[in-house]
């Protein structure tokens, strides 16, 4: 993924202080950010906006990172006007098999909390 360009990135992230981080965080790299508060809300604000990336957080209340981003990826195998957004999972659960269950789950990396700039930025330059 071109880090240079202007990304527009879905954060779904239940947690209000995580959310103010990260978007001053990705902000100075002049990404825009879009907030939603738990998994429905990112599924709908999806539906409804078009996004360069998806960061998930995997433990919210209404619906969980996994549940949203199975409804997400049918959408874009039922929709064939949808490419595929990178989804990557925001977690502080990264314990054993975490990565293999985000990336079985349908998603396409794991990042770590707190939230580190300097390895989202890694993490980007990985994806396609």
């Amino acid at each position: 993924m071109n880090l240079e360009k202007k990304l527009s990135i879905l954060l779904v992230e239940d947690n209000e202080l995580n959310q103010r981080l990260m978007k001053i965080s990705l902000s100075r790299f002049n990404y825009k950010v879009t907030i939603a508060s738990n998994g429905l809300e990112g599924v709908e604000i999806f539906s409804n906006q078009n996004f360069d990336l998806i960061l998930m957080d995997i433990m919210m209340p209404v619906m969980d990172g996994f549940e949203s981003t199975k409804i997400i990826r049918s959408m874009e195998a039922e929709n064939s006007n949808l490419k595929h957004i990178p989804i990557i999972a925001f977690t502080a659960n990264t314990i054993n098999n975490d990565r293999e269950k985000c990336i079985k789950g349908g998603m396409d990396d794991i990042l770590e909390k707190p939230f580190d700039i300097i390895k989202f930025r890694k993490i980007l330059s990985s994806l396609p």
